[in-house]
């Protein structure tokens, strides 16, 4: 697969890739957790959302987590381009081979939106919630049908797909946690579970201040 970058951005040459992140985004999670399974060394720099440094906008304007740059002056500028770029270099558990382009797509299309109208109706108006819970909990019914199988979304191990997904998996849960763990999905509940208490997962949640020029680099944890 072609690496997609953002067309016209250049930066300066650096040693190892810079990875803007934000520790909570979905997005940024994603990535990491490709970018720590293919053994890629990173300057990883936190960003504060509400304060993004310039470097980073320079390198995307778009103003969204995450950025990667690499040494050559790229920007990848999406989760799952980052996550493609960095498995097409090192892939030591076969990842991609253990995708679903279509799976994600809707969990990044109808339930994304669900998602942020469950979770923060007061940014949309006349926005209930409620229907979009309803929405949400569909999809994850689907997952939970297709979980039964496997135990992962593309077979007996984790894959792509999972990395992809159970991080707005776990935004969606962590909404209302009572009401989730109620729900008759006992292989999602399995599967988020399993996840949440990875190596992996605890290894790409390291705690960074945000970045801020001229501080010393920061190490993405491998």
């Amino acid at each position: 697969m072609s690496v997609q970058c953002c067309p016209t951005a250049r930066m300066p040459m650096t040693t190892e890739p810079v990875f803007y992140s934000f520790r909570r985004c979905p997005y940024a999670m994603r990535a990491r957790l490709a970018l720590v399974v293919s053994g890629t060394a990173c300057e990883l720099r936190e960003v504060k959302l509400a304060d993004k440094p310039q470097a980073m906008l320079d390198a995307s304007p778009k103003g969204t987590v995450p950025v990667l740059v690499l040494p050559d002056g790229t920007v990848i500028e999406e989760s799952l381009e980052v996550m493609h770029w960095a498995l097409a270099r090192n892939d030591p558990e076969g990842w991609l081979e253990r995708d679903d382009p279509a799976l994600i797509a809707q969990a990044d299309g109808p339930f994304k939106h669900a998602l942020d109208r469950y979770k923060y109706p007061n940014r949309y108006d006349d926005c209930d919630p409620l229907p979009h819970r309803a929405a949400g909990l569909d999809f994850l019914q689907q997952l939970d049908a297709r979980l039964a199988g496997h135990g992962q979304l593309c077979g007996a191990a984790r894959g792509l797909a999972d990395a992809a997904i159970f991080p707005f998996v776990r935004q969606f849960a962590n909404h209302d946690r009572k009401w989730f763990d109620a729900q008759d999905l006992p292989q999602v509940h399995s599967w988020l579970t399993g996840h949440l208490e990875s190596d992996l997962f605890a290894t790409v949640m390291q705690r960074e201040k945000p970045w801020r020029p001229g501080q010393p680099p920061v190490a993405m944890a491998l």
